[in-house]
């Protein structure tokens, strides 16, 4: 049987990520901060949970000691504590690739994020960018991911913002509502990976994975609001006053905005054309407009 460490595999993608490869057959440890109360409990034989600080190199080796195979997908959007994005983005990236390469895992596959580069405006772009690279200076066979918006049943985009468009009368389009994503849903980016872990010719590629339409951040919300039957006022929001506004929240336990977050707007999510994608690996990504509405019945205004 093979054996697979999943580092933040209690996640959102996680969740699902871990519930493809345990049909598959193979033995899944899902690494993270707080398995026992972010997790379900265990449903099958071949799932283990164990409680790992991706910032602890002793943790981090006894999560991937016996696998053959390990995925991370462990980011944050904000930034707590010791949680900061180059400690996580960055370290805890190369702490992983080192480790397995130190315990001579044969395959590793690291997700980042389209946006993702030395110049970007977010520290948290930059700081994925500082993490690709470290994880090919120690690993250079690794495969990594950077996929554009994810969606699913439990996301938070999408979830997010209904039950947002619920409560208020108006919501902000930062930067007028211009930035443009890629919507890709979770049970193709799962596929997705599935397809990487049975081919050894992924490895040392880097893959775009993206949906198969190009919406502004507008548009998104616009279908939101029409989803659920709700009608709040779409305010145009500059970056600048957001930034500010955004600075002045992110004091706050569990803030709903940072000035990081506004900045990851400033970049463009879509894929770029020069990296291979989701076709590539023979998955045809699917539409969000019959998927979403599915899953956001809860919100939906009645009457």
């Amino acid at each position: 049987m093979q054996h697979i460490t999943v580092f933040g595999g209690s996640g959102f993608i996680g969740r699902h990520l871990v519930e493809h490869l345990t049909r598959t057959g193979v033995s899944v440890r899902i690494a993270a901060r707080h398995p026992l109360t972010t997790a379900e409990p265990p449903r099958l034989a071949q799932i283990q949970y164990v409680a790992v600080d991706i910032l602890n190199d002793a943790a981090v080796q006894a999560a991937i000691q016996g696998a053959d195979t390990v995925i991370n997908l462990v980011g944050i959007l904000s930034q707590a504590g010791r949680q900061t994005f180059t400690a996580l983005h960055e370290g805890g990236a190369h702490r992983v690739a080192a480790s397995a390469r130190r315990l001579g895992v044969r395959q590793l596959v690291h997700v980042s994020a389209l946006g993702a580069s030395r110049t970007a405006p977010a520290r948290a772009d930059r700081s994925k960018a500082a993490g690709e690279e470290a994880v090919r200076a120690v690993f250079p066979e690794a495969t990594i991911i950077r996929p554009s918006l994810v969606y699913g049943p439990d996301d938070h985009f999408f979830n997010g913002f209904a039950a947002l468009a619920r409560r208020l009368p108006a919501l902000p389009l930062i930067g007028g509502g211009q930035t443009r994503f890629q919507p890709v849903y979770v049970e193709d980016v799962v596929a997705g990976v599935g397809a990487i872990l049975a081919n050894p010719a992924s490895r040392g590629t880097t893959y775009e994975f993206g949906g198969p339409r190009v919406y502004t951040f507008e548009e998104l919300l616009e279908f939101v609001c029409a989803t659920i039957g709700v009608r709040p006022l779409l305010v145009p929001l500059p970056f600048w006053p957001a930034e500010m506004l955004g600075g002045l929240l992110q004091v706050f336990p569990d803030a709903p905005l940072t000035r990081d977050q506004v900045r990851l707007l400033r970049t463009d999510k879509v894929v770029s054309g020069s990296e291979p994608m989701l076709r590539d690996l023979g998955v045809e990504p699917r539409a969000l407009e019959p998927i979403v509405p599915e899953y956001l019945t809860t919100y939906r205004r009645q009457g």
